[in-house]
């Protein structure tokens, strides 16, 4: 071997070995960005005696998609888990201390009490204080669940804007990829940001990806439906201003494709759009039924009855006809509409005591005909059709047939079953997720330990070729000395 052959190649080694340390440093730098794949420098022979080293990124393609399948999953569940919460204090409040169920409940001790001495007025006068409040619960319930749907529409509409910035990001990172795999440059930093996206996308929709020619990739979601390729495709959705009972959502398209709301409370969701979806469609409007149910409940229980003439809203009236719905028929709306019947309101100039004796609809609906202060039939025979069965429309997703007192009790034992099989199916994908994504940085992040390792070889390699390169240098000059 000539001295110039072997300080070319102690020049090339120096060289390599420069790349491989900065490679091993970049590394360590970024050791704590998830999004960052582990760079290796490889050193390949080209010709004799001369070497270039070649960088390559570590992946794992199926732990990626596994990933971001556990992404999307988990992203749709915590949506709704989290929605659901705040959806339950906001109707409910803390413990259910302001529900429904809670008010039916003081209204009717307060009617026992009433029964148990007819002739006290200002036990009169809190059977109607406890029916405001019953009509409170239920008019500021409605509200909530209106505001919360307001509000999830809100969600979804910077979801929707956030998605299709995303999906602009990603074909300027799928740009950047395909340009340096054309011109042979290193596109490892593109491929991290594009794979970076990839996972902020899955968190909105489920996606799935297959990459062509020139490492350009095109994403569906988990239905097939094109998200990218080439071009984004539109992520659209037309807000509403607001909500009342009844009113169905506008659906959101992606490339005029409308995406699925999920179902139950281990949710079929799949990315926080699906996930906010069934919190404003499906749970949030269930409730609302619930709360109108147990409203048209209330007004039938407390209805005044008559020969030969058709019930007439009693202690409960509502801003509908007829005055008294249909049995088994849901109102939308009627838990906003419910309120006291002016009639035996005290503050709005009604007498009490037509709860006693009955007549707020006129003569005819009298039951204490003889005026007696101690009659109380009629507000035991109130009290006895809290309880007493009555047909609710099985829409609302509650037993169909119970009692208006039951009927509440069960609304809250419905959303709190949903609510908690929601927890911990969170619970549980957020392990999955966590898991997969530790699984995915073992395979394809940075071990330090194990890059400064190869930093100590690398030296040794380095210091090395740096004897090699004084060793030429030594003895082309001794060559020198004797020439001259």
């Amino acid at each position: 071997m000539s001295l110039s052959t072997a300080l070319s190649i102690a020049q090339s080694a120096l060289m390599n070995t420069a790349k491989q340390t900065s490679v091993v440093s970049r590394n360590v730098a970024d050791a704590d960005n998830p999004n960052y794949s582990r760079r290796q420098a490889v050193v390949t022979s080209t010709a004799p005696g001369a070497r270039s080293v070649d960088i390559q990124r570590a992946t794992n393609d199926l732990l990626f998609r596994q990933n971001l399948g556990a992404l999307s999953a988990w992203s749709g569940q915590n949506a709704l888990y989290s929605g659901m919460d705040q959806l339950g204090v906001s109707v409910n409040g803390v413990d259910n201390a302001s529900s429904p169920s809670t008010a039916i409940g003081n209204l009717q001790q307060a009617l026992q009490l009433y029964a148990t001495s007819p002739s006290n007025q200002n036990l009169g006068a809190s059977v109607i204080d406890a029916a405001k409040q019953v009509v409170r619960s239920l008019n500021e319930g409605s509200k909530a669940v209106q505001d919360f749907r307001t509000q999830t529409d809100s969600q979804i509409a910077t979801a929707v804007d956030d998605i299709n910035s995303l999906l602009s990001q990603f074909q300027d990172a799928n740009t950047a990829v395909m340009s340096g795999t054309r011109s042979g440059t290193d596109v490892s930093d593109a491929l991290d940001q594009r794979d970076a996206l990839l996972k902020k996308i899955s968190d909105y929709v489920p996606v799935s990806t297959f990459t062509r020619g020139d490492n350009d990739m095109v994403i569906t979601t988990g239905d097939g439906t094109t998200l990218f390729e080439t071009i984004p495709r539109t992520v659209s959705f037309a807000p509403s201003s607001g909500y009342t009972a009844g009113a169905a959502g506008n659906a959101v398209y992606i490339d005029n494709v409308p995406i699925s709301a999920g179902t139950g409370g281990n949710t079929s969701a799949s990315g926080k759009l699906a996930g906010l979806l069934q919190l404003r469609d499906s749970v949030a409007s269930t409730m609302q039924s619930q709360l109108d149910e147990t409203a048209r409940g209330l007004i039938t229980a407390f209805a005044e009855t008559a020969p030969s003439l058709p019930n007439a809203a009693g202690l409960f009236t509502w801003s509908g006809a007829p005055a008294v719905p249909a049995a088994g028929t849901l109102v939308n709306g009627l838990a906003a509409s419910i309120s006291v019947n002016a009639a035996m309101d005290p503050s709005a100039g009604g007498n009490p005591t037509l709860l006693r004796d009955g007549g707020a609809n006129g003569a005819a609906y009298v039951a204490n005909t003889g005026g007696g202060a101690s009659y109380s039939s009629l507000l035991v025979a109130y009290g006895d059709r809290l309880d007493q069965p009555m047909t609710f429309d099985p829409a609302a997703g509650v037993s169909a047939t119970s009692s208006v007192s039951d009927y509440a009790a069960n609304s809250i034992g419905w959303f709190e079953g949903v609510r908690q099989q929601a927890s911990t199916a969170s619970d549980a994908k957020e392990a999955l997720a966590s898991r997969s994504a530790e699984a995915l940085s073992n395979a394809t992040g940075v071990n330090v330990d194990q890059e400064m390792s190869l930093l100590l070889d690398l030296e040794h390699t380095y210091q090395a070729s740096a004897r090699m390169m004084k060793t030429v240098d030594d003895m082309m000059t001794a060559l020198l000395n004797a020439v001259e």
